[in-house]
């Protein structure tokens, strides 16, 4: 008897599909399961599944005095299954905010930020005695199943007076564990450039798309040298909407240079969340449909590629054997305006809607299946 069926879900390629769930994985896919379950998802062939959705740049740590919010609240009861707080903590507080992630439903992971303090102020990396290396290497070990990654802010309000050195620091602790390095990037200095020209394979990008003086383009609109150099050595794009990182202008422009960023993410926390411009992981996605890119690209930006690049082993597809992590969402034919960080609105004729997820518990053997409020309207219900 299997844990879980879903009966006919629309993968993104409108072909209809059961999926089984035993003890936590995929276990089987097919035309018709007909085994036994102890619960029954009958989609109707009408919602799309696909592997569980994956923010990998939030901000998560409720107890941030910046930036914070629930992992609830932008996990699992907006669809998403794992969220990737991007350096809201540093060795100070990560133990604290392992505690917390805990008790979500959600899937909770953390880029550790350089600085021990983390984001308790914005200046985090303007005195360079916050950076203390022992600690960080001592809290990389005790949580190296939660601590995925490493995260530096490379902009003006970030470093104060120091430049480039943060990186060159990063970059010296990243040798150490070979975690992905996640660079935010803002205002100058220190110049793009600079930075672009230091990252290495797996090192990522975010806020790629901002509209901000220190774009990926020059200053007659063509893509910086220096990033162009970057993405052959193998450095990923990821969206990092924000509240300021996000412009249509410049997505429009590298979507026609043929430039894709690999994984779309958020940025989100309470504020962006409740006020705008960025509302869920949902919302981002659906720009990028009005910015021309197909389904198949979207989900794979926030699923697979994702995971590839996190090193999320046994996430980001629907395949057998992998983890039961899935989100179930409709592509509503619904215009919606939706602006971007400085203000400007294009129009979508579609809008990703999340109805609900099917997400691995604690233990590898259960799974915990959340429906959304727009699911409960859809009247998605499970059966024994």
């Amino acid at each position: 008897m299997y844990d879980l069926v879903i009966k006919k879900a629309k993968l993104i390629d409108e072909s209809i599909v059961d999926i089984a769930v035993h003890l936590g994985k995929i276990v089987e896919i097919s035309k018709n399961i007909t085994e036994q379950s102890q619960q029954i998802l009958d989609l109707h062939a009408k919602h799309y599944i696909s592997a569980g959705w994956i923010d990998s740049h939030t901000h998560c740590f409720a107890r941030s005095p910046i930036y914070y919010d629930a992992p609830d609240l932008i996990g699992t009861k907006a669809g998403v299954t794992s969220v990737v707080d991007a350096g809201s903590v540093g060795a100070l507080d990560i133990d604290e905010f392992y505690q917390l992630a805990q008790q979500a439903n959600t899937h909770v992971y953390s880029f550790l930020n350089i600085s021990k303090i983390g984001l308790i102020r914005q200046s985090e990396l303007a005195d360079m005695r916050d950076i203390d290396v022992p600690l960080f290497d001592t809290m990389l070990a005790k949580y190296s199943h939660f601590i995925i990654g490493i995260k530096v802010r490379m902009s003006r309000s970030v470093v104060g007076e120091n430049g480039i050195l943060p990186l060159v620091k990063a970059k010296d602790m990243q040798k150490k564990s070979g975690l992905p390095l996640m660079i935010h990037v803002g205002n100058n200095p220190p110049e793009l450039d600079d930075i672009a020209d230091m990252l290495t394979k797996g090192d990522i990008i975010t806020h790629c798309f901002n509209g901000k003086p220190n774009r990926i383009f020059d200053k007659e609109n063509n893509l910086r040298d220096s990033i162009r150099r970057a993405i052959k050595r193998g450095v990923i794009l990821d969206i990092g909407h924000g509240g300021e990182s996000f412009s249509f202008a410049v997505a429009e422009r590298a979507k026609l240079l043929d430039i894709y960023p690999t994984t779309i993410s958020s940025d989100i926390y309470s504020k962006n969340r409740i006020q705008g411009p960025v509302f869920s992981l949902a919302n981002v996605m659906t720009k990028f449909i009005c910015l021309g890119y197909s389904r198949e690209r979207i989900i794979d930006s926030v699923t697979k590629n994702a995971a590839q690049i996190l090193h999320l082993e046994n996430k980001g597809k629907l395949s057998i054997g992998y983890d039961a992590d899935l989100t179930i969402f409709d592509i509503k034919q619904e215009t919606v305006s939706l602006s971007d960080s400085e203000g400007e609105v294009r129009q979508s004729h579609e809008q990703f809607v999340p109805l609900a997820c099917v997400v691995t518990g604690s233990k590898e053997h259960t799974v915990c299946i959340g429906i959304t409020e727009e699911g409960s309207k859809n009247g998605l219900k499970i059966s024994n």
